[in-house]
């Protein structure tokens, strides 16, 4: 049974995660109607995006990989002299010292070259805002408790990117994705999540072009593309100029943000309680708030 302060942490977790609400913020930042915001791009803009949203991810995930600790020196059992232990920080760790206020400022500015230059700017914007949410999203899961020296723990960061949100009926023709709901994104990556975790705490030497680590970039960009094409229908809005593209960015980094902080709430709760638990808790949340 969870206290009453973890249920209300979960309560909060699942209003973020099921109700995301990302193009009514969208919306309201770019000054647009929220249909427009909603409604599928042309099949060239849609396909930049794709391609955008997978190097970002490409990067992201290199970004991610490289956080990992390669080597861990341990005291020698039954010397006399003590041996020097020594453990990798994880380069990610040595950026936490920015805040999210600090990240939402840079996201800004990036948003700002995009809402200035339009599309033209996707492949140089996204990966810049990708990186620095992901800066965010792993400060946001240490303060939960994640180890960020393990595979797991790093993945799960990679993972907030696919849990972005829902999709509307169109999305779901155009891309052939129809899970929507927190857990069910969860259990689609599950595989591909659990066989990269192996392969990253087996190799010294991470190959980036490795099957598993491209299946996994693919499946968490296609998710984040649906996402990345709301916040790019925002920024096509031809009033919009360089001032509300930050103002776009800034509600995007909002967005990942929570959804980081609920993902990294039910793990930590998971942790604590147990995954069944949880799963149970978060069903009867969800059915309080009237989420089908």
């Amino acid at each position: 049974m969870l206290s009453e302060a973890d249920r209300a942490a979960l309560r909060r977790a699942v209003r973020a995660l099921e109700q995301p609400g990302l193009a009514a913020r969208l919306s309201a930042a770019a000054g647009a109607p929220l249909d427009i915001i909603g409604r599928s791009l042309p099949a060239p803009v849609t396909e930049t995006v794709g391609r955008s949203a997978e190097a970002a991810m490409r990067g992201a995930l290199r970004v991610a990989l490289a956080t990992l600790p390669k080597k861990e020196v341990v005291p020698a059992p039954g010397t006399e002299i003590e041996a020097a232990t020594a453990k990798v920080e994880g380069r990610l760790e040595r950026l936490f010292g920015s805040s999210e206020a600090a990240h939402k400022a840079m996201a800004a500015l990036s948003g700002a070259v995009g809402g200035a230059f339009g599309l033209a700017t996707l492949a140089v914007e996204l990966p810049v805002s990708t990186t620095l949410m992901l800066r965010s999203i792993a400060e946001i899961a240490r303060e939960e408790g994640e180890d960020l020296e393990t595979p797991e723990g790093v993945l799960a960061c990679m993972q907030v990117f696919a849990l972005g949100g829902r999709r509307g009926e169109s999305q779901v023709l155009a891309t052939g994705l129809t899970e929507s709901g927190y857990f069910a994104v969860r259990a689609a990556l599950a595989k591909t999540m659990s066989e990269a975790a192996r392969y990253a705490g087996s190799k010294a030497l991470l190959d980036e072009g490795a099957p598993v680590l491209v299946r996994l970039t693919a499946q968490i960009a296609a998710r984040f593309g649906i996402v990345v094409s709301q916040k790019v229908a925002a920024q096509a809005v031809p009033v919009l100029g360089a001032i509300g593209g930050a103002t776009v960015n800034t509600a995007f980094m909002n967005h990942f943000q929570s959804t980081a902080r609920a993902h990294f709430t039910v793990r930590r709760l998971e942790r604590i309680y147990g995954q069944d638990t949880v799963r149970t808790a978060y069903e009867a949340e969800k059915a309080a708030l009237g989420i089908v």
